[in-house]
């Protein structure tokens, strides 16, 4: 009988290191024997067109026939990756074993970003499929906090109260464990610092059969505090999972009737939840069946295709990635250390108005060691390439203050990388390759010599 493959579906670049964490934890889980050798992801070609389908090899289980990665697109909070144990592609009707969230980002970076904005995915996606096995994959590469923050524990026992697994981070199960009660949720909110004077802090409060959440959710002109949608989010359900049937009421949310839209994400999560929001109606959520959906769009699926191909068929690497849609990278210096890039050359100046103060950021860059170049890429869809190729010369910062700083031999190159159309050749000398919707292949006339040797040994690999 034939085995299932193993189907990734996902937003992001996928990162070997990540896929080797999720095909070990789907094997351990499984109780399935196998071997992961140097984990590669090849773009599968049939008649020298691609077919917009990824097979990981380097890996041995004699219960599963292939691994097989593709780019989906989520209508709204997508978790990185959904993982699927089955024969045929995923369709909509399908039912996923994992939902899986990827982060790079520590309690030492960023509290609010590291736990409560992805902790959000996590409440999210039980809409859609409520038994799913939920795990925050931490793929750090910058040294931990030692001691971390009262808001970062708190999160992290709320995400293990949802039953969500931590892997790849070093927690002390003395702090780390999920509540046991309600009660215990309120405690420990209330020992917590409170927000500065001016901000509304997140508080919540028990009486009766009643409990109030604060928590300000009104910005930019709407509700959009994303940091606060999802601690919100998070401390709701990990009420409502602790068996609490009564009123939560959030409350100093700072929002109008007007600012509540049916389409709004935390709207499906508070009628999900049975949740009100103080003095305001709440409106029906917009049906949306669908979770995700293929991604037939997007300028990533150019991108990633590169990035993947010189990855996995030269010695040229990227040394930053910043693919539409997807997590922004580090910076990797040329002694290995990972750096986050900086927004603005002079953030004061910027944000008193001078918007040139701002660093333009590729979407990825590659270094071709053999050549001694690094290569600057902005990619596009078709349609707007020429905003693309206006787009390359705002990258004059970016190569003083970091490329010429860490590689001060190598030669920057500017380049466009373009998806969609139908097009089977490019004319514009800026645009070094173009993936056509039909999954045509096309180098332009002055690609970068590492792009031409990756593209030859892909086809060779296929022919």
């Amino acid at each position: 009988m034939k085995n299932n493959n193993l189907w990734i579906l996902t937003e992001e670049k996928p990162k070997r290191e990540v896929i080797a964490n999720i095909l070990m934890m789907f094997a351990k889980d499984n109780k399935f024997a196998c071997f992961i050798d140097t984990i590669r992801i090849l773009p599968i070609l049939e008649k020298g067109k691609f077919t917009f389908l990824y097979e990981v090899v380097g890996f041995r289980c004699n219960k599963i026939e292939r691994v097989l990665i593709k780019s989906v697109s989520g209508f709204s909070s997508f978790v990185d990756f959904l993982i699927f144990y089955q024969e045929k592609q995923p369709m909509q009707k399908d039912t996923p074993l994992y939902a899986v969230e990827e982060t790079k980002t520590d309690d030492k970076e960023s509290r609010n970003t590291g736990v409560y904005q992805r902790a959000f995915k996590f409440v999210f996606v039980e809409i859609y499929y409520p038994k799913i096995k939920k795990v925050m994959l931490y793929n750090l590469k910058i040294e931990q906090k030692e001691a971390p923050t009262a808001t970062y524990i708190f999160g992290t026992k709320l995400l293990l109260t949802l039953g969500v697994e931590i892997q790849d981070k070093k927690l002390d199960e003395e702090i780390f464990k999920p509540f046991n009660s309600v009660d215990e949720v309120i405690a420990f909110k209330k020992k917590m610092r409170r927000a500065p004077k001016g901000n509304v802090s997140i508080l919540i409060k028990k009486n009766g059969d009643k409990i109030t959440i604060s928590g300000r959710l009104f910005k930019s002109g709407g509700l959009a505090h994303d940091p606060n949608i999802g601690a919100l989010s998070l401390i709701s359900t990990a009420i409502r999972k602790l068996g609490w049937t009564g009123k939560i009421v959030i409350t100093k949310h700072g929002l109008k009737q007007k600012h509540l839209q049916a389409d709004n994400k935390f709207i499906k999560i508070t009628n999900h939840l049975k949740l009100q929001i103080q003095k305001l109606v709440l409106p029906p959520s917009k049906e949306q069946d669908n979770y995700w959906k293929y991604e037939t769009e997007g300028e990533k699926l150019g991108t990633i295709f590169i990035h993947l191909v010189v990855e996995n068929f030269t010695k040229g690497f990227s040394i930053f990635e910043n693919h539409a849609g997807c997590e922004k990278g580090y910076f990797i210096t040329s002694k290995g250390k990972h750096i986050p890039l900086e927004k603005y050359l002079d953030r004061k100046a910027y944000k008193a108005g001078n918007k040139n103060k701002i660093i333009s950021i590729p979407d990825l860059i590659l270094i071709d060691f053999d050549r001694s170049e690094v290569i600057n890429i902005e990619g596009k869809k078709y349609q707007f390439r020429q905003n693309g190729i206006n787009k390359l010369k705002s990258f004059n910062d970016i190569e003083k203050t970091y490329i010429k700083k860490y590689y001060p031999k190598y030669k920057s190159i500017r380049t466009v990388i373009l998806y969609g159309g139908t097009e089977n050749k490019v004319v514009e000398i800026e645009v070094s390759f173009l993936l056509n919707k039909n999954g045509n292949l096309v180098l332009g006339i002055k690609a970068p010599v590492l792009f031409r040797e990756a593209i030859k040994n892909l086809l060779d690999f296929w022919s």
